[in-house]
């Protein structure tokens, strides 16, 4: 499955990147294993997008919980919360 990955605020400049193209193993078809399998690559990712960091999610530009499955070509948004005032 090929998916296209952008990321945003904090978390890109935490990344160093705001989007990436991901050919993905068979085994990734949640969200929630998206993120196990990004947080696997260590340094800052771990960091990142560790499981006690809240981050909201997008599959296209729905929001979804981290058991939405993936469907290949979709485009994967992860930001962190956004408060205003």
């Amino acid at each position: 499955m090929k998916i296209h990955l952008r990321y945003f605020a904090s978390l890109r400049e935490a990344l160093g990147l705001d989007q990436e193209a991901l050919d993905l193993p068979q085994q990734i078809v949640t969200l929630a294993d998206l993120r196990q399998h990004l947080i696997a690559r260590g340094g800052v990712w771990a960091e990142a997008l560790a499981d006690g960091k809240i981050l909201r999610c997008a599959i296209n530009h729905e929001m979804v919980d981290s058991n939405a499955r993936l469907v290949d070509k979709a485009e994967i948004a992860f930001f962190p919360p956004v408060t205003g005032g």
